[in-house]
């Protein structure tokens, strides 16, 4: 409940108000297409900041540690803007790669999203992040950190099949989230 409390607020907050469309950071960006709904290379600068402390004042060291959704204050016009995706084909978070930098302002490269209907108008996939005086790092890290985090959950397949935490929930509730009892019922619609 308190998740779901976060995310309304987070949507309802002035940093996320509607943004003009008219400003293009396409300019010299080099992001990769992925072929997603309204993507826009975006090339811009900005703060890595930790999302709740921003909006509620909770601040813990090092953004959370990793424990926390990240994000991007856009030096161009004070706009968070969404890190939802690293450049990985799993579909990942950018928490990882963008840890490294909390406080810090960073060059990044990436695609956003531009639909003025899309709820969160401000959502980001890093690709590249430049620290100053620095080569370009690419937002790839999370395989990598999750197979060190994890190393007793070696084996074939996806990462997510693998994932501790994730095996955690589905046992205790269930494939849908929604109680084991929830899932048998499904399970028994949809095959018998």
């Amino acid at each position: 409940m308190i998740r779901l409390a976060a995310a309304f607020a987070l949507l309802a907050a002035p940093q996320f108000a509607t943004v003009a469309f008219a400003q293009d950071f396409s300019t010299n960006s080099e992001a990769r297409s992925w072929n997603l709904y309204a993507e826009v290379p975006a090339l811009f600068e900005g703060k890595i900041i930790d999302v709740m402390c921003e909006l509620t004042g909770d601040c813990p060291a090092n953004c959370g540690d990793g424990e926390r959704q990240l994000a991007i204050l856009r030096s161009a016009d004070d706009q968070i803007v969404m890190a939802l995706k690293n450049n990985q084909a799993v579909f990942s978070g950018a928490v990882v790669d963008l840890l490294p930098y909390c406080g810090q302002t960073v060059t990044l490269d990436g695609l956003m999203i531009a639909d003025k209907d899309f709820p969160i108008r401000n959502s980001y996939q890093v690709q590249r992040i430049k620290a100053a005086d620095a080569e370009w790092a690419t937002a790839n890290q999370f395989t990598k950190v999750w197979a060190a985090e994890n190393p007793d959950a070696k084996g074939k397949g996806p990462w997510f099949r693998r994932d501790p935490r994730i095996n955690a929930l589905i046992a205790a509730d269930g494939y849908l989230g929604l109680g084991l009892e929830v899932d048998e019922a499904f399970k028994k619609y949809l095959f018998e």
